[in-house]
């Protein structure tokens, strides 16, 4: 029996062949367009907006690079884990609109890891108010 040299199978996905500063710009394109339709999402939105504001009032308020950084890092935080909610809540519906228990959890503990992070958010950010002006 001869060896026959193995096929590789057809790349699916271009990007994968990608190398460099090509790959690169081919990733923040698909980063901004992540950005985009996070965009359409209301809860994103909104937290999006709020970090207009608190993003900067972290410098103000923050006393030194760590508070400052535990202040603005604390609200993008918040909006990453909700696009990594949003993403799986996509992926869910792309399988079916039919209700199913995993699903269920799935997007319920989305849910509760965004819950979290506007808890521990919320307690820095009045931490650090009280300990600024107490």
């Amino acid at each position: 029996m001869q060896n026959q040299p193995q096929q590789e199978p057809p790349e699916v996905n271009p990007q994968k062949s990608r190398k460099g500063l090509d790959r690169i710009l081919h990733a923040g394109g698909y980063s901004i367009e992540g950005l985009r339709a996070g965009w359409h999402e209301t809860a994103f939105r909104q937290e999006a907006i709020l970090a207009t504001f608190l993003v900067p009032l972290s410098f103000w308020l923050g006393q030194n690079w760590v508070e400052t950084a535990l202040l603005a890092g604390s609200v993008l935080m918040v909006m990453v884990v909700e696009l990594l909610n949003t993403s799986v809540e996509s992926a869910i519906d792309r399988i079916g609109p039919e209700w199913h228990d995993l699903s269920k959890r799935a997007k319920d503990m989305g849910s509760a890891a965004v819950l979290l992070s506007l808890l521990l958010c919320a307690g820095i950010w009045l931490s650090a108010v009280w300990h600024r002006f107490a």
